[in-house]
């Protein structure tokens, strides 16, 4: 912008320009990039991942790092958001929750943020994740049975004036990958990554 420009419009070389009517807008830092992980903070997020009760001495011992270095590591995953929490994993079924389904919605266009708080509140509500395809929503529910599966998407979900539609796909039969690898050797094979 020539130098007439910026004095008409209130700014200098070098400053901050003024929006009109307003006063200079802070300068916005972009987000700080993710960290790099390198395969010793992968190993410990697999072994956490299986075991989120495990000590620091024996995920540093699988890991073959120090008990400093491996709480070290483990606490800068968690103060970079890339360890949100630890949860147990639970048998849904055992749990008295047999009916499980992922549900599919097309909502309004725009209404994400509105949709997903509603979501949120449902009773069994596992995961909620806004996707691109046929549909909008996948939604993973656990619920008692199947007539109050019934319910809820019947009573529940088609009474959220944004949601469209919606498709419930029973599930038969689940396998938890985490668990998959859970043996003898198991420690064995995420230590040697």
């Amino acid at each position: 912008m020539p130098d007439e420009q910026m004095a008409a419009s209130g700014s200098t070389p070098g400053s901050v320009p003024v929006p009109p009517g307003g006063a200079p807008s802070a300068p916005q830092t972009p987000p700080t990039p993710p960290r790099p992980l390198d395969p010793i903070d992968r190993s410990i997020m697999r072994l956490l991942q299986a075991d989120g009760r495990a000590s620091i001495r024996s995920v540093a011992e699988q890991v073959h790092v120090s008990r400093a270095n491996a709480y070290a590591r483990i606490n800068r995953l968690i103060d970079d958001g890339v360890i949100r929490g630890f949860t147990a994993r639970v048998n849904h079924e055992r749990a008295g929750q047999g009916a499980s389904a992922y549900i599919t919605l097309k909502i309004v266009q725009n209404s994400w943020r509105t949709v997903r708080e509603k979501l949120r509140e449902l009773p069994g509500a596992a995961h909620i994740a806004l996707v691109s395809g046929d549909f909008d929503v996948l939604l993973l529910v656990h619920t008692p049975d199947n007539r109050t599966l019934r319910e809820l998407v019947l009573t529940r979900l088609q009474s959220i004036p944004e949601v469209l539609s919606t498709r419930t796909l029973l599930v038969f039969e689940e396998t938890d990958l985490l668990d998959a690898g859970r043996g003898p050797n198991s420690a064995q094979a995420i230590s040697e990554e």
